[in-house]
């Protein structure tokens, strides 16, 4: 039988809250659980997709070499200028409803190379 000392270690701080058991550091500084930015071509693409959906439209960005926390803020700013909702999957920012138009329209000011995929 193994003793609570050998097994784990701290578990919650009062000065940090929760700590991740791998890296031992606080679950906002953890890095043990972060995946590195996926290579890209350097193109945004952006697409309007209804598969898996029940008919109804999203338009998705791929390829933007952002880390989560940009990728969420970023697709903050997609959502808020289509008037529309969303999320971030996987490194996809999906808008409800067809908006291709404005997002390559926004992605574009912001300096963005983007090319419209799929039709």
């Amino acid at each position: 039988m193994k003793s609570k000392a050998s097994s784990g270690g701290l578990v919650y701080s009062t000065e940090t809250g929760r700590m991740c058991p791998v890296c031992r550091k606080p679950v906002a500084d953890c890095i043990c659980g972060q995946k590195p930015l996926p290579k890209t071509d350097g193109i945004v693409r952006v697409s309007r997709e209804t598969k898996g959906r029940a008919g109804k439209g999203v338009t998705l960005v791929k390829g933007v070499p952002l880390d989560l926390a940009g990728l969420t803020t970023l697709g903050k700013q997609l959502k808020a200028a289509c008037g529309s909702g969303g999320t971030v999957k996987d490194g996809v920012i999906e808008v409800q409803g067809d908006h291709c138009d404005t997002v390559i329209a926004l992605l574009q000011k912001q300096g963005y190379t983007v090319k419209r995929a799929g039709g």
